[in-house]
């Protein structure tokens, strides 16, 4: 059985669809995907469904909404299996399943080793491991589902995880000198997520090393503007500086990749309100601690 998140809910078992389509009994699968080969206390999944106002009879609706999951494994794997899949276990429930039943865990995985990748140096494989954990998204993660407190911390999560994504992959494609290919990317990505600096900096770099100096100039005063209506603040130094260099057709080496990854390509956990708006760069960059080879994106 393959359970599918990033992106509208989807339950399939040998290309048959399965997925609950009762709100609530959806709601309490995914917490319980989420926390996947955990034990997941009753009161989680009644404060997931109800938040600080449950009913009376919430842990009897909860345990309604248990027996119709396994109602639903039962009809579609049979009962043993089902027994095995879905599991009665104090102070909750668990749902036993394989790493590679889930997607948000594959795309975890696949993030992990194309961080490695990146980090010594194989950018040809770590392009294409970064590729393959994106090409899982299918939308925003859960799109269907009315997520609670709970569920709305785990996908902004994996939101944030995914705009690391891009940005190691994109570093990876700028260091193999993919800089006119990525010009078109990177232009989508800065009106996605307007107060990501760090998209901003590689597509100024990109149509700098590619001859654009004054389409890069128009990128910085782009986030300019941007960040004075929304923020009332300025660029950063790192930005500002390279803002300068063009000015004055003074090439540097890329002010965003000299520095160690660690600060920005650990898995982000800070819920935010809005990650479209992400001020991504902030955080640091993403590039491999790797001798500076001279060549800027």
């Amino acid at each position: 059985m393959e359970f599918k998140v990033l992106g509208p809910m989807e339950i399939a078992h040998n290309d048959l669809v399965c997925t609950p389509t009762a709100p609530k009994t959806r709601r309490t699968l995914a917490l319980l995907l989420f926390r996947a080969n955990q034990v997941v206390d009753t009161t989680a999944v009644i404060d997931e469904l109800w938040s600080e106002n449950p009913p009376r009879s919430s842990m009897t609706t909860m345990q309604t909404y248990i027996y119709q999951l396994r109602k639903l494994f039962t009809r579609v794997l049979g009962e043993n299996a089902s027994e095995r899949l879905l599991v009665s276990q104090p102070p909750g429930y668990c749902l036993r399943v394989e790493q590679d039943q889930l997607d948000f865990q594959v795309f975890e995985r696949l993030v992990a080793d194309g961080r490695a990748l990146l980090a010594a140096g194989h950018l040809e494989k770590a392009s294409r491991t970064l590729r393959r954990a994106l090409s899982l998204w299918r939308g925003r993660a859960l799109a269907d589902v009315c997520a609670g407190r709970l569920l709305e911390g785990h996908t902004v999560h994996l939101e944030e995880l995914r705009i690391t994504t891009l940005e190691l992959r994109c570093q990876a494609d700028l260091e193999l000198g993919a800089h006119r290919e990525l010009i078109p990317e990177l232009r989508s990505l800065v009106a996605d997520y307007p107060l990501n600096e760090w998209f901003h900096a590689q597509l100024i770099m990109a149509l700098q090393h590619v001859g654009r100096r004054g389409e890069a100039l128009q990128a910085y005063q782009s986030l300019w503007k941007v960040l004075d209506r929304e923020l009332g603040i300025q660029p950063s130094g790192t930005l500002q500086r390279l803002q300068r260099d063009l000015l004055t057709d003074d090439p540097s080496d890329d002010p965003w990749s000299a520095r160690s990854p660690e600060a920005d390509v650990a898995l982000l956990t800070r819920p935010r309100t809005d990650p479209r708006t992400a001020a991504g760069p902030r955080r640091g960059p993403v590039a491999p601690p790797r001798p500076a080879t001279g060549r800027r994106p």
